[in-house]
């Protein structure tokens, strides 16, 4: 409810009431400037604070990503293994061709029986005999191989070493394989 003024009839006093009054609440003090010295001085410090928590986190991440380093992992997805029963980036797929990082790679100077396609059963189990012995040769150390060249029938073949030495020449004394046109042995 409120209380509607009524002015005070003529010849009253009117009472007015003081409040009381406070003194003022001080406020308060200012901060005095840091001098400039101290200013470069914070300034400092937050940039080596700051760049000491990137070099933790990069030790860290680096740390991390070492420790799971695992060298069997690496080794095993450089080998070579048949192409029928492997995921990895290098395999044999016959005696003459195989797949390196992921690439179809047909050996310069070689043919060999084929295991896919093949005329007979006895030229089948030639290659697949060629394609084991291809695998050991290429398990047996480092392996490079050339850039594209073509050869005489035109096809698009690459040299293949391990430790330096040409798989062609230790596949034609195994008998697994022949030179490109050569009729000199049948496989069936």
């Amino acid at each position: 409810m409120s209380k509607h003024f009524t002015p005070p009839a003529r010849g009253q006093k009117v009472t007015v009431r003081r409040s009381i009054r406070r003194e003022p609440v001080p406020l308060a003090k200012k901060p005095e400037p840091r001098s400039d010295e101290v200013e470069t001085l914070m300034g400092m410090a937050g940039v080596l604070s700051v760049t000491a928590a990137m070099v933790a986190l990069i030790v860290g991440i680096a740390w991390v990503t070492y420790s799971r380093f695992d060298p069997a992992a690496a080794a095993e997805a450089k080998r070579f293994a048949q192409c029928y029963n492997w995921n990895g980036p290098n395999c044999v797929i016959d005696g003459d061709t195989i797949q390196v990082n992921h690439e179809v790679v047909e050996i310069a100077g070689l043919e060999a029986p084929r295991i896919n396609g093949s005329r007979c059963e006895a030229e089948r189990t030639r290659g697949i005999q060629a394609a084991v012995r291809l695998a050991d040769l290429l398990n047996g150390g480092a392996v490079s191989v050339s850039a594209p060249i073509r050869d005489p029938s035109g096809r698009e073949v690459r040299n293949v070493k391990v430790k330096g030495e040409d798989v062609r020449f230790a596949m034609l004394e195994a008998e697994l394989a022949r030179q490109p046109g050569s009729i000199s042995r049948k496989w069936c």
